[in-house]
């Protein structure tokens, strides 16, 4: 179960910074998105992972620890902001250049193979 769990945990990174260096927006909000996933199940996968044991301490049952799934409640709010906050400045980005490329550069720069650091030079 933990190997599983660790490698969900790993895909989800790995995809998620992958999409974090694409040069278009939505797949960085994804990508983001994915890594606060990947956050989400390390924190609560640090709260021991049992399987066929009660969720509430019982008279019989070790104690649990509450605090990895209180910090999964707050990174959950907390990512759910950071997200909306990200959606709005890509939008707005988005209406201020016309496109929603990440980069510097501009379309016809790409199509001619230019560089984007000598296309700020020529600017």
């Amino acid at each position: 179960m933990e190997t599983l769990v660790a490698s969900g945990i790993g895909i989800l990174t790995a995809a998620g910074v992958y999409l974090l260096m694409r040069r278009r927006t939505f797949p960085v909000v994804i990508g983001l998105s994915l890594l606060s996933y990947a956050v989400n199940l390390f924190l609560f996968a640090t709260g021991r992972l049992v399987v066929d044991r009660p969720p509430i301490v019982g008279a019989s049952a070790a104690p649990v620890d509450p605090l990895p799934q209180a910090l999964v409640l707050t990174a959950i709010v907390i990512s759910f902001g950071m997200t909306a906050l990200i959606v709005v400045l890509s939008l707005r980005g988005f209406l201020e250049s016309g496109s929603d490329r990440v980069d510097m550069s501009s379309p016809e720069d790409d199509a001619a193979g230019v560089d984007p650091s000598f296309a700020e030079e020529r600017r």
